[in-house]
Formats: structure tokens, sequence, C-alpha cells
């Protein structure tokens, strides 16, 4: 048995997608005989515990102790559970997360310990003040580096974060494996049909002609609105057939533009089964970010989800690994710089071919032989 641990890793639409769907994955695809054990806030524990056992039942979801900085106390109600269905291997979907399973190594309950390496942790904590405590953001370097040298494997999103590896930690292993962030099966099951594109842009206020850019996901800081905004304007100035959607919650920015650029931008709270049928009602898919460390190694899911519903992206330079590839095959979209592109309405035919792109590159099947590697 295998448990794969999550800590401080609330229910969300990436929660199901790359922490759910991944175990059910390793479960279904390979027998892997893995159980997902979550530790969540003691906030909202058990509306939070509901949402993820009503997705997946088998999962043990515990409580942290109080405060994220108290890391290490957990250690005594994982070992408990690691007593009791005595697994083999861990693979940790976070530094700390890794850490507690390094602990349980150290004391022989388990053989094999997995880094999952979602970015470069480091430096998102402290270019975005992601936690608060300052003793625990002084120790984060240390702890990350622990997590990527002293693990027996290591599952990176991107050759960016590797190379970040090599960089900040001296990392000279091979023992590690590239997966970036995979669609989920509501993608891979997406039928681009002109029946489902016309009818979601009638409802959301759409005309024939109108070219739509969608923006999904978090407007927080490392999201960069001021550069999606500056994006955003001139379009909306310059071609009165320009609408763009947000699928997102409203805030003060959405409101200004919405007031200054009457009826032509939309913002949609959907539930993250909803969102393929927006995104299949759009012509471009925006994933403007500023150009940080936390950026350069990251792994948008959102790239994937939008080729998969047929989507060209407007990428910013330095992405991860995204903005080569759309450097590479201008086919899947554009990368910003001081270069202007032309735009128009996006073709059935053309949203079928990017979104078989995105099935040759994005669905997990493509990486089962890494997956393979890593737990065995």
């Amino acid at each position: 048995m295998i448990f794969y641990l999550t800590y401080n890793d609330s229910p969300s639409g990436i929660f199901s997608s790359q922490v759910i769907d991944v175990v059910k994955f390793l479960n279904s695809e390979l027998n892997a005989q893995t159980k997902l054990v979550s530790f969540i806030s003691i906030r909202s524990f058990l509306k939070n515990r509901t949402k993820i056992k009503n997705e997946f039942p088998e999962a043990i979801v515990l409580p942290m102790f109080p405060g994220i900085q108290r890391w290490r106390l957990n250690t005594f109600l994982l070992t408990i559970f690691t007593l009791i269905y005595k697994p083999t291997a861990i693979i940790g979907r976070s530094v700390l997360a890794t850490q507690l399973g390094l602990n349980q190594k150290h004391k022989n309950r388990i053989h094999k310990v997995v880094y999952d390496g979602r970015g470069a942790i480091n430096a998102e904590w402290k270019e975005y003040q992601v936690v608060n405590n300052e003793k625990l953001v002084n120790e984060i370097f240390e702890l990350e580096k622990e997590a990527v040298l002293k693990v027996d494997y290591r599952i990176a999103v991107s050759e960016q974060l590797v190379n970040y590896w090599k960089k900040e930690f001296n990392y000279e292993e091979t023992n590690h494996v590239i997966i970036p962030c995979t669609i989920n099966k509501i993608y891979e099951d997406v039928l681009i049909s002109q029946e489902n594109i016309e009818q979601t842009r009638r409802s959301i206020g759409l005309n024939k002609d109108d070219i739509a850019f969608i923006y999904s996901g978090s407007i927080a800081g490392w999201q960069s609105f001021n550069l999606l905004n500056d994006f955003i304007k001139p379009i909306l100035t310059e071609h009165t057939n320009t609408k763009i959607i947000f699928l997102s919650h409203k805030d003060e920015h959405i409101l200004k533009l919405e007031f200054e650029f009457k009826n032509r931008v939309f913002c949609f709270h959907v539930q993250p089964n909803e969102v393929p049928k927006y995104l299949l009602a759009a012509d471009y898919g925006l994933l403007i970010r500023e150009n940080t460390v936390t950026n350069r190694v990251a792994s948008p899911v959102k790239f994937a989800e939008y080729l998969a519903c047929g989507l060209p992206v407007i990428i910013s330079e330095k992405l991860g690994d995204y903005s080569d590839l759309v450097k590479n095959n201008s086919t899947i979209g554009f990368v910003l710089n001081d270069q202007k592109f032309s735009y128009s309405p996006i073709k059935i035919e053309n949203k079928e071919r990017i979104r078989n792109i995105c099935l040759q590159k994005f669905k997990k099947n493509n990486f089962i032989s890494d997956y393979k590697n890593l737990i065995k």
C-alpha cells in the first residue's frame, strides 16, 4: 500500500483534479493500492471532510494540529495510521507532507518517500506571502532542500522546476519524472460541437461575430491581475466586438471593468464540472502572469484545460515549460511580448485540432510509464 499524503490542502477544483483524480488513476490503471491521507485545517473541518469523502469515500481525512508552524506535531496521528495500514511508501504532495513522510522513514515504518514537487516553495512563500509565520518562512528553504535531496524519488511539474532544484539545492540525481498538471476525466470527455458552443454563447450574451477571451481561476496575487488588466483594456477599447469572460469570484477589479465596459465583461462563479461548458464558448484562453520564480517553474492546469476545450492560449513569456511549447507550436496559442498579434473567431475544426494536441500531451495515460517508475 502507498499513502498519498497532503497537508493543509483544502478541497477545491485543483484538489479534485490534481489529488483525487491522481489517486484514482494510480488505483485503477496501475493497481497501486494508493490511499489518500489528507491533513486539513480544523477550521470548517467537518464541512471540508465531507466534501472530500463525498468525492472519494476511501480517503482518510484528519485534522491538522492548529498552526501550520506546528506541522511536526501531526507526526503522532500519522504514525497511528501508518502502523494500522502499514504502507510501504508515502508520496508527499508538498514540502511539509514530504517531511512528515521522511519522519516515518527515519523511524523505519516505511521504505520509500516520493516528493511530489508542485513548485518552488521557498520562492513562492517569500514572493507571495503565502505563510505569515516568520519562523516557518525562515525555515522553509532548508525544509524544501531536504525534501528534494533526501527522498527516494521525485515528481516535478516542469523541466524548469528541476532546473530550479539544480541551481538552488545542487540537485544532481536523475531519480525524478516530469509530469505536468494533467487534465481530469471531465476534460477528457469534452465534446466540441457547434450546438454546444452556440447554446452557451447565447446563454452568456455573446453575439455570433463576438470574439470572446476567457480567464478561468483565482485572481489572487500570484495570478497577476494587473498584467491581465493591461492586456484586456486595450482590446476592449479598440475592438467593439471583443468580450471578456471571468470564471472567478467577482471582486473590485472585475466590477470596475464591468462598469467601464457595460455588457462586454461577464463574470460567473461556477462549479468545477461546469467550467468546460463556458470554456467551449470562448475563442481564447488567458494565462498571463508576472515574471517571478514561482511562475517560471509553474505548470498551471488551466493551460491544459483551455487546450482540452479547443482554446488557443494567450500566455506570458517564461511561464513554466509552456511558453516555449507555444513558441514552438503557434497552433495552440500566442506568447505575449512587444509584438502585436491578430485574432479572430476560432473555427470549430481548429478547436478540434487544438483539443487533439492536448490529448496527446496532457492525459494521465500518457505518463503511465513515469507513474510506474515512481511507485515500483
